[in-house]
């Protein structure tokens, strides 16, 4: 369960289409697709695989920019562009551009995380001429219009008034203010009441202007199309956008730790638990002794020490997670559980001693054989249809992975050693450099 909103620690996605087109399965082994790198003729990369068995075409791209470049003083902005996205665009009204788009079975849908601005195009094979013209319109020509403004205003205003009353929503402000204090990255991706009402048009056109560019952007398209093809249309939705960089307005951080508890009073009979601190520096986002660590302490196979130790073993939660992530200037991790309020304090104390022992000692032989069975079996599940191994391949440009990523990533799970994770694991798991904050009417952690 994903809770933070005070920016995306993963993909915010806020889809303005909601249209419903068949992926089939996609009959591959991860490592058995065929990446092209197409280049179009004007100078436009994509990462293709052909796939002509079924005649669906997915396109997954991402804008170097995103919610931290919202305006000081009006937070949303990005977020607020998702929902207008197909409130018309060049020479057609909302209306006559969302008739078109569910005549023809076409999914276009926009969201914004912190660092990226996503899009998305799924169609079926004959409808990709329309499909892509449609997206072109959206991409480079989208329509700000008093009547749509003012009724998505109303929205986003009725979300984040909602969110005020959401206690994972009120928690996980409290620990990204704790965790990067005055940082961009504690910034609401949302927005709030406040800022929401300052978003005019001109600052939708300026945020479209500034993000929506062809400097390193990144695309990955899969299915019913050729490389020759796939160029024309990369210069038609994209060619005309600015080749400009997105301002960098985010100074590196490091997260601040030492919040050694943060109680919010909040009527409920449960407590949510939020905890992180440390995370993987941004160079080494691509750390696989990291990633197994993650996997061992709070991922989603049974295996995993917090499943065991809170769960399974104690009955204290439902669920429990943990996880090393990156943005691009901060390391951090995240860990999220549920309580009854009268177990509050021995669930964090357990959660406590578990990240404690692994620092102290790391895994055993055991959860790292197992977790390598999760990793490099589950591989598979990333590419079942066009559309999961469209956005797989956006991921790993993202993550700036070579091209043939899919044939070598298991293999450098695998030559992973146990010794490089307890490494890890003593850096980043130190058990008082959590921060921590609880929400509910917990018992016994006093105030």
């Amino acid at each position: 369960m994903k809770l933070f909103t005070a920016f995306s620690f993963v993909r915010h996605s806020i889809f303005v289409v909601v249209s419903v087109v068949c992926m089939a399965a996609f009959p591959m082994l991860a490592n058995a697709i065929d990446i092209q790198e197409v280049t179009s003729p004007g100078g436009i990369k994509a990462w293709l695989v052909e796939a002509h068995e079924i005649p669906l075409v997915a396109m997954n791209f991402a804008f170097n920019g995103g919610t931290i470049n919202d305006p000081i003083g009006k937070d949303g902005t990005g977020n607020f562009l998702t929902g207008m996205m197909d409130e018309g665009a060049a020479d057609m009204d909302g209306p006559a551009f969302r008739d078109l788009r569910d005549r023809l079975s076409i999914s276009i849908s926009f969201s914004a995380a912190s660092e990226s601005f996503y899009g998305s195009l799924y169609t079926l094979s004959k409808n990709r001429d329309a499909a892509f013209n449609l997206l072109t319109k959206a991409v480079t020509a989208p329509r700000f219009e008093a009547e749509p403004l003012d009724r998505m205003r109303k929205y986003y205003l009725q979300q984040a008034a909602d969110m005020l009353k959401d206690p994972g929503t009120i928690a996980s402000l409290a620990w990204t203010e704790a965790a990067f204090p005055n940082h961009p990255y504690s910034r609401s991706s949302n927005g709030t009441i406040d800022t929401l009402g300052k978003i005019s048009a001109d600052d939708l056109r300026q945020f479209h202007k500034t993000v929506f560019t062809r400097h390193k952007l990144k695309i990955a398209v899969v299915g019913d199309i050729d490389a020759k093809t796939l160029g024309l249309e990369l210069d038609r939705v994209f060619g005309s956008l600015p080749d400009t960089p997105v301002p960098d307005v985010v100074p590196s951080v490091e997260v601040k730790t030492g919040l050694e508890l943060k109680i919010i009073d909040f009527d409920s009979p449960q407590s949510i638990v939020i905890f992180g601190g440390k995370g993987t520096p941004p160079a080494e986002k691509k750390d696989y002794p990291a990633y197994i660590l993650s996997e061992i302490i709070g991922g989603g196979a049974s295996f995993a020490r917090l499943t065991r130790e809170v769960r399974e073993k104690r009955g204290l939660t439902y669920g429990t997670s943990f996880s090393l992530n990156n943005f691009n200037k901060a390391g951090y991790s995240f860990g999220y559980l549920t309580t009854a309020n009268e177990t509050a304090a021995e669930a964090i104390r357990v959660t406590r001693q578990v990240l404690q022992d692994m620092a102290d000692n790391g895994p055993t032989p055991e959860e790292m054989s197992l977790a390598k069975t999760y990793i490099t079996g589950s591989y598979a599940m990333r590419f079942t249809s066009n559309s999961a191994i469209a956005s797989t391949l956006l991921a790993q440009q993202l993550y700036d992975y070579p091209i043939n990523q899919t044939n070598i990533r298991n293999d450098k799970v695998n030559a992973v050693t146990i010794e490089q994770v307890r490494d890890q694991a003593k850096k980043l798991l130190q058990s008082d450099q959590l921060n921590i904050v609880v929400i509910g009417k917990p018992v016994g952690l006093g105030k």
